[in-house]
């Protein structure tokens, strides 16, 4: 299981057309903070419906995109 699936089932079970989630709203989500990896396993949310747009450092948000 994807350490991420949490998130992932989030984004499915709302059911939004876009999502801007600041990192610490994702850690709330989580349980932890995002990290490095979050790049390699964020191919995985498209298994849910969804894709990551944008992620921005500068901000801390991430955007993700219903497909």
């Amino acid at each position: 299981m994807s350490k991420y699936k949490v998130l992932w089932e989030y984004l499915k079970e709302n059911n939004k057309e876009s999502y801007k989630l600041s990192y610490e709203e994702i850690k709330g989500i989580l349980g932890f903070d995002i990290d490095h990896s979050f790049l390699n396993y964020k191919k995985e949310c498209t298994e849910y419906g969804y894709e990551v747009s944008k992620i921005s450092l500068k901000e801390k948000i991430v955007f993700f995109n219903k497909i």
